[in-house]
């Protein structure tokens, strides 16, 4: 008979072993990265963020956020943020279906559905979760998903976990993505997702051309809005009133982290869809509602998206000062565009050894390698916010400068 003592013998004689091969193997695909220039460590930021960031010790221009308008900070965000607080708690402690659907919670999804000049909305707890939701519930194997070949990583995911047949188009190309849509006309459902800003390359989809494409072909649409939603368009509703498509894509998925300055993420779209998304969704389904002071704070960001338009003129006024000083300097943008701005360096030791040397010269960059972006397609990803002063760009000119031309890149 093996008494309890010997089975704690053995127990601590021989799990430490299998333990010992797991954390070596680990370590050996830590080291590989290493070796590619592909290992990543978390930086420390101390203090609020805005134009200027306090990273690991020094205070430097903050180029690499995605706070556009420059709310992080705004005084009714954060007055908005501390009265929800005070009324709700710090957080809720349940999911939205058991206790956890305060007032806030449709109030916040009304606005975005009107916002969006959809049906209704419903909320996320991240715009990484929207997009695996809308995916994995919307979509399976007896359905394709037409992706864009520079989707978002949580798309990506998104379609994984659907098990959804999926068709991948290049970037933006519209003539392979209709050959596709005749290709694939029996499927029983069909959806083309494409993100209506790409986060990385500061491209803007043409929806024009895809939703008249889905309307031909009796293909439904979804867009990634996350980096478009306050920024694009005349009154700031995104990519799709940029297109002149407002109104006409399916589904609509964000992050509220971006412009919105709060955390979180929302899909709007008709009636029908959200009912099926609360129904089968899985994570939203499976997890708490966001603490209440989130949609207290978005709903107030979206109040001065629509009451001041010259938050989004000052965020175009210094892309296009700032495109136009690039193209100056030497490097290889577009005087047109977003405030997303790539620099292609090629290599990721390259790319994040001009991070380094940027962030030397007081300004923060972020250096952006694979699997964010394509293999040899490493870059400095630059983003232009509407909370930066002219002096603040001309200091980074300055230090994108020295920089390129020590690094012989200009």
């Amino acid at each position: 008979m093996i008494s309890a003592e010997n089975m704690q013998v053995s127990a601590t004689h021989d799990v430490p072993h299998l333990r010992d091969d797991m954390v070596q193997s680990l370590q050996r695909e830590l080291d590989s990265l290493e070796a590619e220039g592909l290992y990543r460590r978390l930086r420390q930021v101390d203090g609020p963020q805005g134009s200027r960031i306090s990273i690991d010790g020094r205070k430097v221009i903050h180029f690499a956020g995605s706070d556009y308008l420059g709310l992080t900070c705004h005084p009714r965000l954060k007055q908005a943020a501390c009265q929800a607080t005070m009324r709700y708690g710090c957080g809720v402690s349940a999911a939205r279906l058991i206790s956890g659907n305060h007032d806030l919670y449709p109030q916040l999804e009304a606005r975005l559905a009107r916002f969006k000049h959809t049906e209704a909305a419903l909320l996320f707890s991240t715009g990484y979760q929207a997009n695996l939701s809308v995916l994995s519930a919307l979509m399976d194997s007896q359905d394709v998903v037409f992706s864009d070949a520079l989707n978002h990583a949580s798309i990506v995911d998104g379609c994984r976990l659907s098990r959804t047949q999926i068709r991948i188009f290049p970037h933006n190309d519209l003539a392979v993505l209709e050959r596709l849509l005749e290709r694939e006309r029996s499927a029983r459902r069909r959806l083309i997702v494409v993100d209506g800003l790409y986060s990385m390359d500061g491209d803007v989809a043409p929806l024009g051309e895809i939703v008249g494409l889905a309307e031909r072909y009796d293909c439904m649409t979804m867009v990634d809005d996350s980096h478009s939603t306050g920024v694009l368009g005349e009154t700031g509703r995104g990519a799709a009133e940029a297109t002149g498509v407002l109104g006409r894509v399916n589904i609509e998925t964000g992050s509220l982290a971006k412009a919105l300055a709060g955390f979180g993420g929302y899909v709007v779209g008709s009636r029908t869809v959200i009912e099926y998304l609360i129904n089968r969704a899985r994570p939203f389904i499976f997890t708490c509602a966001l603490p209440p002071a989130i949609p207290a704070t978005v709903i107030e960001a979206l109040t001065i998206v629509e009451e001041e338009p010259a938050l989004r003129q000052r965020l175009w006024d210094n892309t296009r000062y700032m495109r136009a000083g690039l193209r100056e300097i030497g490097f290889n943008v577009s005087p047109l565009g977003t405030q997303i701005i790539p620099l292609i360096m090629g290599e990721p030791e390259r790319a994040m050894r001009f991070c380094q040397e940027l962030l030397n010269r007081g300004v923060f960059a972020q250096g952006i390698r694979y699997p964010a972006v394509p293999r040899g397609t490493e870059r400095i990803r630059l983003t232009v916010t509407a909370s930066h002063n002219t002096a603040d760009l001309d200091a980074a000119l300055t230090a994108l400068a020295e920089t390129g031309q020590a690094l012989q890149l200009i």
